[in-house]
């Protein structure tokens, strides 16, 4: 019966990180650049129930022997493995704002250890001088003229550097060069690439790191790699609405299931304590 409960529960706990999950990719279905959540459900391991029970050799002394029956397997419950983002493009709309830029993915090699396809991602600089990487391309000037995502991240170059513009008056071809108003070039625009973006830690507001700091390898002169990037375009959210909509109330029923089914256990625990107990 208290076996019962945890397993119970266990779905009930799960469901509740799914919904979360669900819910948060929800919320940031107009953030743009924004990867939604995989989660992955597995099952505990089931263990193998066996009975001691002794049976009598028959011999003058009537010797007894222990030996043990086999009852069954016990399912004990799921949990959320993982989760996982889905780096699929979102589809790209116009801003008409020079500082935004989306980046178009062409074509990205699949890895061969891990069967992913790889990622490509923007260069960002964190204060302590390691590396972030976003597909949010919706950038801005600061007072000193250094290109910065919304969050005052310091956009980098090909060469890791900062980009500094003197305005917002400045041209990126769709091969990442920046020119300035004058039609001199200021530097690449840098773009970072993952052969496993799996590994890649997720951030907020749209930031991916590497462990222990570590700088993904740029995505310029990468064998198979092909991109693009559009000026005052951005990258929408790859999140499928209707989708997560379904899913939503499918993780919903699936705990009030497990909560029905807690309540019966509650009841028929309620009903040993106060009738069979009083016997």
């Amino acid at each position: 019966m208290f076996k019962g409960f945890y397993t119970v529960a266990s779905g009930m706990i799960t469901q509740q990180r799914k919904t979360e999950i669900i819910t948060n990719n929800m919320a940031n279905a107009n953030t743009p650049g924004f990867k939604s959540d995989q989660s992955t459900i597995r099952s505990f391991p089931e263990m193998l129930l066996s009975a001691v029970s002794s049976t009598t050799v028959p011999t003058e002394n009537g010797f007894a022997l222990k030996k043990l029956d086999t009852v069954g397997a016990l399912n004990t419950g799921v949990y959320l493995q993982e989760t996982l983002a889905d780096y699929t493009q979102g589809s790209i709309y116009s801003t008409n704002l020079k500082t935004d830029v989306a980046l178009i993915d062409a074509a990205l090699p699949i890895d061969a250890e891990s069967g992913n396809q790889g990622a490509i991602f923007f260069r960002l600089e964190n204060p302590n001088g390691t590396e972030s990487y976003t597909r949010n391309g919706n950038f801005t000037l600061d007072g000193k003229g250094n290109l910065v995502n919304g969050n005052g991240l310091h956009v980098l170059s090909e060469a890791g550097e900062r980009i500094q513009l003197a305005n917002d008056n400045f041209q990126i071809t769709p091969e990442g060069a920046i020119f300035d108003e004058t039609g001199a070039q200021v530097g690449t625009l840098g773009v970072a690439f993952s052969a496993n973006p799996d590994v890649l830690m997720k951030r907020d507001n749209g930031l991916f790191t590497m462990l222990d700091g570590e700088v993904l390898p740029s995505a310029y002169g990468q064998a198979g790699v092909t991109f693009s990037m559009q000026q005052s375009y951005l990258e929408g959210s790859n999140v499928d609405s209707a989708k997560a909509m379904t899913d939503l109330m499918t993780a919903y029923r699936a705990f009030e299931a497990n909560q029905k089914v807690l309540q019966a256990y509650d009841k028929s625990m309620e009903k040993a304590v106060s009738e069979i107990g009083r016997v």
